[in-house]
């Protein structure tokens, strides 16, 4: 059976803006590189929805979260995409690590967590320092909520720090950002088909 990806583009850019998204391009280049091991995915844009705060699975009427939700629990992979400002995850990340908080309560009888046997990526953009502090932040929180991290999951474009010169303006990815995301996209696909074939058996009691 096919693997599947989603992957969430927290950049502060609404779908509408008409600067185009440095987020959106980094996701689109870890697509195709998943697509060589037969993984489909789609890229959505988290501030297209209304993600209410809080620490819920839903927040009640207005609530866009549970359709990602489901969207991110259905996907074999989920790439999670991000910006960097002031050196720091987006608002829009956070928010969305926030949201699955929820998780911690949501264990079945062997207490594994929704997201138990899905693999996490973790793409990072930006035109100053702090992508290394930014996977960190990311990853770990991905795993609390039950996510598995693949080897080399983290891939991320930093442009030179006070310039104005973003990924989306690049006429070709880089040597070694290309070579990172092949190495993500190879290792993820490989370990969300094990645990496909075998998902964690948990613990009783």
């Amino acid at each position: 059976m096919p693997l599947t990806a989603f992957a969430l583009n927290c950049s502060l850019k609404a779908s509408n803006d008409r600067e185009k998204s440095s987020t959106d391009r980094l996701l689109a280049d870890v697509l195709a590189a998943l697509m060589q091991y037969d993984v489909k995915g789609e890229i959505v844009r988290a501030l297209s929805h209304d993600i209410k705060p809080g620490v819920l699975s839903d927040m009640g009427e207005g609530d866009d979260w549970p359709k990602l939700r489901k969207k991110i629990l259905a996907a074999d992979i989920f790439v999670l995409g991000l910006p960097i400002w002031l050196g720091q995850p987006s608002s829009v990340a956070k928010r969305v690590l926030e949201r699955m908080d929820a998780f911690l309560e949501e264990t079945d009888d062997r207490g594994r967590m929704p997201a138990a046997g899905k693999v996490a990526l973790v793409a990072i953009v930006g035109n100053e320092d702090g992508a290394h502090h930014c996977h960190a932040e990311c990853f770990q929180a991905l795993n609390d909520v039950g996510f598995t991290i693949p080897a080399n999951g983290g891939v991320y474009w930093v442009g030179e720090a006070m310039e104005d010169v973003n990924y989306v303006d690049l006429p070709a990815t880089p040597e070694k950002v290309s070579g990172a995301i092949e190495m993500a996209a190879s290792n993820a696909a490989h370990l969300a088909g094990l645990l496909k074939d075998r998902g964690y058996s948990g613990v009783s009691g």
